[in-house]
C-alpha cells in the first residue's frame, strides 16, 4: 500500500495583496505552486492602489477577499466559532487587552471573526497548513484560525514593523504556537529569537525572499557616462514612507559636488514632504518622481540607471535592492538588518551608515568619479551575489520542505 502522503494544500494569508510592493509573495507563489503544491490565496481586503500589472490582477482574481462577505456573513461566522470553542472569544478579548493602540479587545474579535470565515473555508479546501505574511494582523489570523480547529500555521516575519512593536503584536506567542516561523535574513531570526521562548529557536529558519532569474537574463548595459558630459545616474526604489529615508536622499543630492541625476520610483505618505525638499533645495532639474511601477517598469527604470541608492533608516531585508544587484547594477545601501549579509562593500557597492547625509552624499560623489569599467565590474559581482543566494526557486524549496516537515506538529 502506499503511504505516500499527498502534496501540501496551503492557504496564503495576507492582510492586502496583491500591492506593488509585494511581487515577491506572488513568485513565492508561483514557484510553490510549480514544485507541486495546491496554494489558496486570502487576504482581508483590497489594496486603494490600482492593480499595476496582469500578473498582480491575475493574482487578485484568484484571491479570496475575506470581507467581500460582509458584516452579516462574519458576524455568523463569528456566532458559530464561538459556540464551537468559547475560550477562543476570551483568548481574542486577552490578547486585545495586551495589545497596544489600533490592537484592543474589538479590533481581536473582528480578527477572530475573520478566522472564522477563514477556518471554514480551510475546512471546505482540505487545506493541510497556512502561512502568513508579516507578523501583524495576518499572523493574529492564522493563529486563531488554529484557535478554532483550523490547520497549523506559519508565518514569515519581515520586519522592522514587527520588531518595533513585539510585546503589542503578541511576538512570542505567535512564535511558540506555530509549526514553524520564518525570517528572510539571518538579523531578522536574531530579533525573533529575542522574543521567541529558547525552545522555539529551532523551528525559526531563514527562507530569503527570491528573485526569478529568468527576469534577468541578461544585464543591459550601463547607460552613457557616468563623464563630464553624462551625469551618475542613480534609481532610488521603494514606498515613500518614514523607513526608507527617501528625504535624506535628497539632502544628499544637494550637497553632492559631482553630476547626479536621481529617480524616486514609487509613492506613499511622504510624496508631499519628498516634494517639498526637492523644492526647497532647487532640485527640480535634478530629480525626477516616477510614481509606481510594474515589473517591467522597475526593470526599465534599473537599465536607465547606473547606481541603485537604498537609504534606509529600517529594514528586513529589501527586494527592491537585490533585484537592482541581479540587474547588474552597484548599489549604496545603509548598514542596517540583513542588507550587510546581501552586499559586499566595496565589492558590489557602497555600504554607508545609516541616517548620515554626509556619508551619503560621499557615496554618490565616489561612484559619480568611479570609472565606467570598475562599476561594471561591481555590477557584475553584485549580479552574481544576488542571484546565488535569492533564486525563488530554491527558496521556495526550503519553505516548500518546511510545510512537508511540519505537517504533524
Amino acid at each position: 500500500m502506499d503511504t505516500t502522503l499527498p502534496p501540501d494544500r496551503i492557504g496564503y494569508v495576507i492582510n492586502t495583496y496583491p500591492r506593488p510592493s509585494q511581487t515577491f509573495i506572488r513568485r513565492e507563489i508561483r514557484a510553490l505552486e510549480a514544485a507541486g503544491l495546491t496554494v489558496a490565496r486570502f487576504a482581508m481586503r483590497r489594496d486603494d492602489q490600482p492593480v499595476l500589472s496582469a500578473e498582480d490582477q491575475a493574482e487578485a482574481d484568484r484571491t479570496e477577499y475575506v470581507l467581500d462577505r460582509g458584516a452579516l456573513a462574519l458576524g455568523m461566522a463569528l456566532i458559530r466559532a464561538v459556540i464551537r470553542h468559547p475560550r477562543s472569544l476570551l483568548r481574542a478579548l486577552s490578547a486585545g487587552r495586551r495589545g497596544g493602540p489600533g490592537r484592543g479587545p474589538l479590533r481581536q474579535v473582528i480578527y477572530l471573526a475573520e478566522a472564522a470565515i477563514l477556518a471554514d473555508r480551510s475546512r471546505q479546501l482540505g487545506l493541510t497548513h497556512l502561512h502568513a505574511h508579516f507578523g501583524t494582523n495576518s499572523a493574529d489570523l492564522v493563529r486563531y484560525v488554529r484557535m478554532l480547529g483550523g490547520p497549523g500555521y506559519s508565518v514569515t516575519f519581515h520586519g522592522p514593523e514587527e520588531f518595533d512593536g513585539p510585546h503589542t503584536l503578541l511576538l512570542r506567542d505567535k512564535v511558540a504556537e506555530a509549526r514553524f516561523a520564518v525570517a528572510v535574513s539571518a538579523f531578522g531570526r536574531s530579533q525573533l529569537a529575542r522574543w521567541a521562548p529558547f525552545d522555539t529557536w529551532d523551528r525559526i529558519k531563514v527562507v530569503h525572499c527570491g528573485i526569478d532569474p529568468s527576469l534577468f537574463a541578461g544585464p543591459v548595459p550601463l547607460p552613457p557616462g557616468p563623464d563630464a558630459h553624462d551625469p551618475l545616474r542613480v534609481v532610488c526604489i521603494g514606498r515613500f514612507a518614514e523607513q526608507k529615508g527617501q528625504v535624506l536622499l535628497i539632502e544628499a543630492m544637494a550637497r553632492c559636488t559631482a553630476p547626479v541625476h536621481l529617480t524616486l520610483v514609487g509613492d506613499g505618505p511622504l510624496r508631499a514632504e519628498i516634494q517639498r525638499a526637492i523644492r526647497a533645495y532647487g532640485l527640480d532639474t535634478r530629480v525626477t518622481l516616477a510614481g509606481w511601477q510594474d515589473e517591467a517598469g522597475v526593470r526599465d527604470a534599473l537599465s536607465a540607471a547606473h547606481v541603485m541608492a537604498m537609504p534606509s533608516f529600517a529594514e528586513g531585508l529589501p527586494v527592491a535592492l537585490m533585484e537592482a544587484m541581479a540587474a547588474g547594477r552597484p548599489c549604496i545601501a545603509t548598514l542596517i538588518a540583513g542588507i550587510p549579509e546581501l552586499m559586499v562593500d566595496g565589492q558590489t557597492g557602497w555600504l554607508i551608515p545609516a541616517g548620515s547625509e554626509d556619508d551619503l552624499a560621499k557615496a554618490l560623489d565616489t561612484a559619480a568619479r568611479t570609472p565606467r569599467d570598475q562599476l561594471e565590474r561591481m555590477g557584475a559581482a553584485a549580479r552574481t551575489r544576488a542571484l546565488t543566494r535569492h533564486d525563488i526557486a530554491t527558496e521556495a524549496g526550503k519553505l516548500a520542505a518546511l510545510f512537508a516537515d511540519s505537517r504533524n506538529r
